[in-house]
């Protein structure tokens, strides 16, 4: 009975304590387009890709990002995924969609392997430099994705993005993928895992900002 008992506390705290973390981390720093303070970066995380265009969730990230440099919240944009995911180049898709959206072409900045939330704020503040940013995702992403950026050393706020018309059931499907993935993001933050790319530091970002 006992070595059941400590079992089962140990499966409570394995599950739960990643919930206490980002839910600590995360307080107090998720905001709306509206009302989000200065930061001189956003960064934008990719998501799926229709035949070169972005689909809805990311959609609404990108309209964020649009509106939070067009009302001078943020002065550079670091457009984050997967250049070469299954659905298609993600980062393409966003610098493309940007610009159309009026974006300074020479305000975005390319990370073509942030092949997940965590690789994404590891190589933004390794590769890219970034220590004060906002990060752009949808609202049941958006704590587990300021947890890391703080866990990578950056100092990050959230902004909430719409969905753009995206499915309720797709929204479902993806709170529920987000919970499981809690544990994991503290054992990579624990154990300090790699990001499954890494490139020596560059300074496009300081470029940008500095243009």
């Amino acid at each position: 009975m006992r070595g059941a008992c400590l079992a089962g506390a140990g499966a409570v705290a394995v599950v739960g304590l990643p919930f206490v973390w980002i839910g600590a981390a995360a307080a107090g720093r998720m905001h709306d387009p509206s009302d989000a303070p200065y930061a001189p970066v956003v960064i934008v995380l990719g998501a799926r890709v229709r035949a070169g265009r972005p689909m809805k969730f990311l959609r609404g990230r990108l309209d964020a990002t649009a509106r939070l440099l067009a009302d001078g919240s943020a002065s550079v944009v670091l457009v984050s995924g997967d250049a070469h995911g299954k659905s298609g180049d993600e980062v393409a898709a966003m610098t493309g969609y940007l610009v159309a959206a009026g974006v300074d072409p020479a305000r975005i900045v390319e990370d073509p392997y942030g092949l997940d939330t965590y690789d994404t704020c590891v190589r933004a503040a390794r590769t890219f430099g970034i220590r004060r940013a906002l990060v752009v995702t949808q609202r049941f992403h958006l704590p587990r994705t300021v947890a890391l950026g703080r866990a990578a050393g950056i100092d990050v706020d959230g902004v909430r993005a719409g969905r753009a018309g995206g499915r309720r059931s797709t929204l479902v499907k993806n709170k529920v993928r987000e919970m499981l993935a809690y544990p994991k993001a503290a054992r990579d933050v624990l154990t300090g895992r790699e990001p499954k790319v890494s490139s020596p530091p560059v300074d496009s970002v300081a470029d940008a900002l500095a243009r």
